[in-house]
């Protein structure tokens, strides 16, 4: 959320010169790397490389030799030296792991330093599930005069790692080919711990000021590191930042050789193959940014930094697929420059320690497991939060909240989840609820729980400083702020006015934040409400980049320089776990956050913030959302309808369709704009909103597979044309379709005003069935359809070879339909044949985790469709139940009587002679395709089998002669 003309008048007057007014980014609010004085001198390193005599440019960095080497088993540690400063130790540490099929950390780090300083190392403790994962016993080191080489990971992936001493070079390969390559261009650099020199320069042409100076005769480094008087304080604007530590940035260069496109860096505006940053074929002039901050009405295209930041980067290629992790929290850019042979990147950091992982996959699959072997895959959220939110800045009294309630049942439109943003709070002081407005929220909640719904409220990290608010005073009495640079508690201002921020790095701070959520603390609060995490980026209004100075400080002396992108991670990790604690037993939490990092995605959902209402944002939402799920930002999804503006009916809809097809699923909308809630709307519009939230009810059974297979193996949710079909390189730029989980459907969201057709690009030689008319596109690889999509429609394929369950009962909230039958909708390969899943578990409880879901394999083969049950170990339980709860009382068997109600059989080539179930004939119709004149009309040949006889929960088949 951002500000208003009306909401400002709540502020005094000096903040209201701080708050933007104009409906578009300011771009003046946001640094470039030219302002920023690391990225300046750091990235200035590639053009003196570019411009250097041949051979005059060399990277000072080197192992000596022979090698001196540690080795811990799958761990070696080498000293490494720079010419520059003979004098400044480094470390070399390289691991390979134990798990991840050849994952390979590679770090280092100044140690020996003469000064207080040591550099931030802290970055895996936060992302990682493990700060320090096992390592390798089976991988093997051989040096010889100039390089060591070690080998690892199965057998059969041939993989080395190959260590060049002098000067320092780092390449993964495979069966010998070079696929990662490590300050390939010699752009590696760290600058390390020292004490300022400088001296007065007289006045003169140039101007009073200070510099660097060498002291005498020390060497000439200016041909490799750049000096100036911001590296030990640096101004912007009207802030000064003191950098007490000196110059602690770093740069590295990793080069991948053989690719074409590389992919991640989330979070960006900008497309899925991320286009070039420098070089002649420069599609941006400005790096990409990983600095999270609260940007105004951000730009549909550009690498200006955005909400969050995961620093991970795949490379692709038809023959292989590499990733790289970064593990650096502070601000980060990347430059991007593809070449005739390789991909080249230029990562440069304000601080921290190199910590960089490297991922071998061969193909995507790999890399999105090997990632959530690092960070975690995500759990399974609660089953309704997969559903349809409502929101907007702000519904304003109790009343307004049971209205829309109740509309939404009138006009026949599911609902699961009704929000509150910030207005329900008594002066933005959140956990206080606004006696005028309302004034018995239990009461409240309880209603909109008795529709089986859900509600969420606002609690941002700012908390009002006033000593009459329990919050700000409870964290003041255990010293859990974080500080200004002087050790004073920070001050600065939200939407609270006068502010402060709670430190969670600070660990004396979680059980207390766990507490304020406690239901007997938070006695205005139930257990149908969940929280939504805004502003922790974090948002300060008075401060630079509408953020927190950088030399503010943290538990353990950090710097919030040092840890700024993973601030917000942080407090979603607390509200998150305090969820979990309110309730014994445990229930699922659902935390909405706006801040995000690598491991986000194991403490909630995401949104990509204050979009516009506009085509070219909703244009530009696939390529982001598509770029958080390969980064294992799963669970994310953008405003629908956009957050500022107010849309055209057409627009409307269209954002409904592609929102209805994104992982989270809520409309939401600034306070300034017009009420939009879709029951609002005129027919027809109204009819063709209805119809798209409902048609996500009915897929929900589809989705939560797709949430079962992200938390099983890390798998995205919504998978980019490359990720599904990795050697069809006509694919690999397309990032406007997309298919969900493994399901078969792919979506193309409606992107243009006014059209009537859509072209959709086909890889695979496997026949497609539109989903609404069952149309059949005859089985064609590398084909390009145009379908025709009036405003009601939309492109919604389903590839052959693929069994979807639905739920074509659909009721007012998803948790009441728990017990509804199911429709398998059967959509044959040209081989006939085809597969699918069904996941069921109670959707609210950590139940699933002990064995208690339903997990079924449907396959169909040679005239039979069966359902097995599907277990880690593979067994097959008694009765097709996950373990029995001894005493009787186990979910599963709770619904053992649902049923599948229809099979639906799209493609075969005859109609059947009989439909049998357990030998005996069951109801069925036939349908060819062809109209009663005797024509092709375009239709694939349905058979229906109404009401087999056969329940979810069991083993059984239908035989189809």
């Amino acid at each position: 959320m951002r500000c208003s003309s009306t909401m400002l008048l709540a502020f005094v007057a000096p903040l209201l010169l701080l708050l933007p007014f104009t409906l578009a980014v300011k771009r003046e609010d946001f640094k470039e790397c030219a302002q920023t004085s690391f990225c300046r001198r750091l990235r200035s390193l590639a053009g003196r490389q570019e411009s250097a005599p041949q051979g005059t440019f060399h990277s000072p960095y080197s192992l000596s030799d022979p090698v001196a080497v540690t080795n811990e088993g799958g761990s070696w540690t080498w000293p490494l030296r720079s010419e520059l400063y003979p004098s400044v130790r480094f470390e070399l540490r390289v691991d390979v792991l134990a798990e991840g099929d050849g994952i390979v950390r590679v770090r280092v780090d100044e140690v020996g330093s003469t000064t207080p300083f040591k550099r931030y190392n802290e970055t895996a403790k936060w992302a990682l599930l493990t700060p320090n994962p096992a390592t390798s016993s089976a991988a093997t080191l051989k040096s010889s005069s100039g390089k060591s080489v070690i080998t690892y990971g199965p057998s059969s992936s041939h993989l080395s790692l190959e260590i060049a001493h002098s000067p320092l070079k780092i390449t993964q390969l495979r069966k010998g080919k070079p696929e990662i390559v490590f300050n390939e261009r010699s752009l590696f650099h760290m600058e390390h711990f020292r004490v300022k020199e400088i001296e007065k320069i007289e006045e003169n042409v140039g101007g009073e000021g200070e510099q660097m100076v060498l002291k005498g005769g020390e060497m000439d480094r200016s041909w490799f590191e750049e000096s100036d008087a911001d590296m030990f304080q640096e101004k912007w604007k009207q802030w000064t930042d003191s950098k007490p530590k000196g110059p602690e940035g770093f740069s590295l260069d990793l080069t991948f050789p053989g690719v074409e496109h590389v992919y991640g860096l989330p979070e960006h505006a900008s497309p899925l193959s991320l286009p070039d940053t420098t070089g002649p074929k420069a599609y941006y002039t400005e790096p990409y940014r990983l600095f999270n901050v609260d940007i105004f009405e951000y730009l549909a295209d550009s690498p200006m930094s955005l909400y969050g930041a995961i620093p991970l980067l795949h490379a692709h290629s038809k023959s292989h697929s590499v990733g790289v992790l970064n593990l650096v929290a502070s601000e980060t850019w990347v430059d991007v420059r593809h070449d005739s042979d390789a991909v080249r990147t230029h990562w440069v950091s304000e601080s921290g320690i190199l910590d960089v992982l490297l991922l071998p996959g061969p193909k995507p699959e790999q890399l999105f497991e090997q990632y959530a072997v690092l960070t975690g895959p995500t759990p399974l959220p609660p089953q309704w939060s997969t559903a349809y939110h409502q929101c907007r800045w702000n519904y304003n009294d109790e009343e307004d909240v049971l209205e829309v309630d109740r509309r939404f049942d009138e006009a026949d439109i599911p609902l699961d989840v009704t929000w509150l943003d910030i207005e329900y709070a008594d002066e933005h002081r959140y956990f206080d609820w606004n006696a005028k407005f309302f004034p018995d929220p239990v009461r409240m909640l309880d209603a909109v729980a008795s529709k089986g719904r859900k509600m969420v409220a606002i609690v941002d990290p700012h908390i009002k400083r006033t000593d009459s608010f329990r919050i700000y005073s409870d964290a003041k009495d255990l010293d859990v702020l974080i500080k200004k640079a002087d050790g004073t508690n920070f001050e600065g201002w939200c939407w609270t006015g006068s502010s402060v921020w709670v430190d969670f790095f600070n660990e004396n701070s979680w059980a207390w934040w766990t507490k304020m959520f406690d239901l007997k603390t938070w006695k205005e609060s139930t257990n149908a409400l969940f929280i939504w995490n805004d502003m922790n980026e974090p948002s300060v209004f008075d401060g630079p980049e509408i953020s927190m100075p950088r030399d503010n400080l943290h538990a353990g002396g950090w710097e919030h320089r040092d840890v700024h992108n993973i601030n917000g991670m942080m407090f979603h990790n607390q509200t998150s776990q305090a969820l979990i604690a309110r309730e014994d037993p445990a229930k699922r939490p659902f935390v909405l956050s706006r801040s995000f990092f690598a491991g986000s995605h194991r403490y909630g959902a995401i949104w990509t913030g204050d979009n516009m209402g506009d085509w070219e944002h909703l244009a530009g939402e696939t390529a982001m959302l598509l770029s958080n799920n390969i980064a294992g930002m799963v669970f994310s999804g953008a405003d629908v309808g956009g957050f500022f503006g107010n849309p055209t009916p057409e627009l409307l809809v269209r954002w409904y369709q592609a929102g209805a097809f994104m992982p989270f699923f809520r409309a939401h909308a600034h306070i300034d704009t017009k009420r939009r809630e879709p029951y609002l709307s005129d027919e027809p519009f109204r009819g063709y909103l209805r119809d798209i939230i409902r048609l996500r009810y009915t897929l929900l059974p589809v989705w939560y597979n797709a949430f079962h297979d992200a938390s099983l193996r890390g798998l995205p949710i919504m998978r980019p044309q490359y990720a599904v079909f990795p050697e069809d390189n006509q694919g690999f730029s397309v990032d406007d379709q997309y298919y969900v989980g493994e399901s078969g459907l792919l979506v193309k969201p409606v992107t243009t005003e006014g059209a009537t057709t859509t072209q959709v690009y086909i890889s695979d030689a496997q026949p497609y069935y539109d989903y609404f008319t069952h149309r059949l596109y005859p089985a064609s690889a590398h084909q390009t359809l145009t379908l025709h999509t009036p405003l009601e429609t939309f492109p919604l394929l389903v590839q052959g070879g693929s069994i979807l369950p639905i739920r074509a009962r659909v009721r007012r909230s998803s948790p009441l339909m728990w017990q509804d039958p199911f429709t398998l909708v059967i959509a044959l390969s040209k081989q006939g044949s085809a597969s699918g899943q069904l996941y069921l578990d109670d959707g609210v409880t950590f139940a699933h985790q002990k064995g208690e879901y339903i997990w079924k394999k449907f396959s169909f083969e040679s005239g039979v469709l069966r359902s097995t049950n599907v277990h880690p170990a593979g067994e097959v339980v008694e009765k097709g139940v996950a373990p029995y709860d001894p005493e009787g009382n186990s979910w599963a068997q709770s619904i053992g009587h649902v049923k599948v109600e229809e099979i639906v059989v799209l493609g075969l080539k005859s109609k059947p002679k009989s439909v049998k179930v357990r030998g005996e004939e069951v109801e069925w119709k036939w349908t060819d395709g062809v109209s009663s004149s005797g024509k092709k009309e375009g239709g694939a040949s349905e058979l229906k089998i109404k009401n087999p006889g056969v329940g979810v929960v069991y083993d059984w088949a239908v035989e189809i002669a």
